[in-house]
């Protein structure tokens, strides 16, 4: 039997894609220096057509919180880290001190149950302006309208962070998807560099998961 995907209407995508954008943009504005962030808040508007489980999303809002709380507690004001879990895999961003604490964050980030595995991306340099995270903010809501538009890869399968200009790219996709997903980050204006984070799938399997998140 031939699968036939399920097309969402644009305007329904965009809308949260647009509120997210601003808000993102107006965070740091209102709370000026914000050391520890749980990056997923918000993540479950578009849940249903998510390749991951309901419950492995869940899970990854839990290792997010759960990582950014120890952060705090064990750093304090030797790291700004970004934390980002998907699939259970850690993404941390942002700027250290030093190696040390560079180090010991990522040791921190291991130490949470359920987490698979830790791709640590930080920097040793003085905390991001409000500028650069402001612009990092408008360069993510560009590399998510700029998929979204190509039509080549869903929106709802890749999740994008920014940090100092540099795009890191996270996801359950083919082959074909994950090349895509570069290749329309990558000439996005701004942008720096891209760093894919993708756990490459079989088509099979990528259709298999989409037809579960359809009967979500």
């Amino acid at each position: 039997m031939t699968h036939t995907p399920i097309k969402t209407p644009r305007a329904t995508l965009v809308r949260p894609l647009l509120i997210a954008a601003l808000v993102a943009a107006c965070v740091p504005m209102l709370q000026g220096c914000f050391p520890f962030v749980a990056a997923g808040a918000g993540g479950a508007v578009l849940s249903a057509l998510d390749r991951r489980t309901s419950g492995t999303q869940v899970e990854d809002e839990g290792i997010e919180l759960r990582t950014s709380s120890r952060l705090r507690e064990k750093l304090g004001s030797r790291a700004n880290v970004s934390v980002t879990s998907y699939n259970r895999n850690v993404l941390l961003t942002g700027q250290v001190a030093d190696d040390a604490t560079r180090a010991e964050a990522e040791a921190i980030a291991g130490g949470v149950p359920n987490v698979r595995g830790i791709s640590n991306e930080t920097e040793i340099a003085g905390v991001s302006s409000l500028t650069q995270r402001s612009s990092d903010a408008v360069i993510t809501s560009k590399v998510k309208a700029r998929i979204l538009d190509s039509q080549r890869v869903s929106a709802n399968h890749v999740k994008v962070v920014t940090e100092g200009s540099k795009v890191y790219l996270m996801g359950l996709l083919t082959e074909a998807e994950a090349n895509a997903a570069k290749q329309v980050a990558a000439a996005t204006g701004g942008v720096a560099k891209v760093v894919a984070i993708f756990e490459i799938v079989s088509p099979e399997e990528a259709r298999r998961l989409d037809q579960a998140g359809a009967r979500k």
